[in-house]
């Protein structure tokens, strides 16, 4: 009874510090590209380098922080991975200091590569652990949505900080210097408060679980069709916000009553597109108790197609919007392209499809639900590659290369109408594995 009256306000709020810095750091690579672009002679393949080292991290990362998390517990995974996260932050900002730009640039990859590193542990930690500190299954959801909503939050800040802060003439990786400092002092002060909390740790942490053939779960092909289903769903995410920015930065319609740069401009209205996420997050938590996760996947997928095709085939009418200078802290009046419009909308429909997808991929998987779970964490590498594909296409239009999120999202479609029914076989092969017998492949 004590256990149940046990007051984990504060490892919840630890959580939630932790899912906005996975999205903060993550974020800051999207407008820090647009440098990179200018030190590499304004090769806009280049300005995805960072996200690529990033999110590559994921499939390096992913099998071995779950190993690290059912050895080790909560605790110790989050004290390395704020301390790894730290680092990361520390490479980049050193890389700053170096004068030749194509050092300073292979610098700066390492140190989004092991900032990535952190990430894939942080996630790894946050999503299982909020879970468990629910009274119930419904609660521990509940403050993963909360969690979710923290997350969209950083996504939201960062470009606008990290966009008005090295503005739309910066040339060098130290313009966005005030950045690493708050990003390294956060960590510094996670890595204190975890090391001093007790965290409350899985039930099953020290005891030898029952041998799982990983390769198994690939019979399941609900599971198998939803693996690349977030591959290409954080890819579409990842791919709409950064050339969104990459676009209106190179745009000659924006402009800023206030004479703000292009860089903070796009900084703002990419910072809608996150914010759209965060509305979509609350919106599907909300409707998620009465609406299906195939219906929503569904409409979510069909209406970002219909977006990304209007943003593309819409002429670049210039349109009133707003924007906010964080230096100066203060909002201004601006004119960007009509298209930009439909592209910022698109989040509400991205808000929700990675909760939806997993739901489906998961369904009748059992004992294997852990092993997928993993899985899942490493194909988050899908938004750094799908990203620098979409740039090489960038070179012959950047408006041309939305259709390649626009292909993504019709994938998806198909996976939420058609694939993501389990099969008779995979439902009988789930039941003959829980009884433990050896099931020929």
């Amino acid at each position: 009874m004590a256990e149940k009256k046990k007051n984990y306000a504060l490892p919840i709020a630890i959580m939630f510090a932790l899912f906005f810095m996975i999205a903060f750091v993550t974020g800051y690579q999207n407008p820090l590209g647009d440098t990179i672009k200018k030190m590499t002679g304004d090769n806009i393949i280049m300005s995805q380098l960072g996200t690529l080292a990033n999110f590559i991290a994921y499939a390096v990362m992913g099998y071995p922080a779950g190993l690290l998390l059912k050895s080790k517990g909560y605790r110790v995974t989050a004290l390395w991975a704020v301390t790894v996260g730290f680092l990361g932050v520390l490479i980049t900002y050193l890389s700053g200091f170096i004068a030749d730009n194509s050092t300073a640039v292979v610098i700066y990859i390492i140190g989004a590569f092991v900032a990535g590193f952190s990430m894939c542990m942080l996630n790894t930690v946050v999503n299982p652990m909020l879970n468990s500190l629910g009274k119930d299954q419904k609660q521990g959801n509940q403050l993963v949505q909360f969690g979710g909503s923290c997350n969209s939050l950083g996504a939201t800040l960062a470009p606008v900080i990290v966009g008005g802060l090295i503005g739309g003439s910066a040339s060098t990786i130290a313009s966005a210097n005030p950045v690493f400092y708050m990003a390294m002092a956060i960590f510094a002060a996670a890595f204190l408060v975890l090391y001093f909390t007790k965290l409350p740790e899985p039930k099953t942490l020290g005891e030898k679980n029952a041998q799982v053939k990983t390769s198994n779960v690939f019979k399941f092909s609900n599971f198998t069709f939803g693996v690349l289903a977030i591959f290409t769903y954080v890819g579409v995410e990842v791919g709409m916000a950064n050339f969104t920015t990459q676009y209106l930065s190179e745009s000659s319609i924006v402009a800023a009553d206030s004479g703000a740069s292009a860089m903070a401009i796009a900084g703002s209205v990419c910072a809608v597109y996150w914010l759209m996420m965060l509305v979509g997050r609350l919106v599907g938590g909300a409707i998620g108790g009465v609406v299906s996760s195939r219906t929503m996947l569904t409409a979510t997928s069909a209406v970002a197609i219909i977006l990304i095709a209007l943003g593309i085939c819409m002429g670049e009418s210039p349109v009133p919007f707003f924007g906010f200078d964080a230096p100066t802290f203060s909002f201004f009046t601006c004119t960007i392209p009509v298209n930009a419009l439909f592209f910022i909308c698109v989040g509400l429909c991205t808000s929700v499809m990675w909760g939806a997808i997993f739901n489906l991929s998961v369904q009748g998987l059992g004992k294997y639900t852990d092993v997928a779970s993993g899985i899942f964490m490493v194909m988050v590498c899908g938004g750094g590659i799908f990203p620098f594909i979409q740039g090489t296409i960038a070179g012959s239009g950047i408006l041309n290369s939305f259709w390649l999120p626009a292909a993504l999202c019709f994938y998806i479609l198909l996976y939420a109408l058609f694939l993501s029914y389990p099969s008779r076989k995979s439902l009988g092969a789930e039941r003959v594995y829980e009884d433990g017998e050896k099931v020929e492949a």
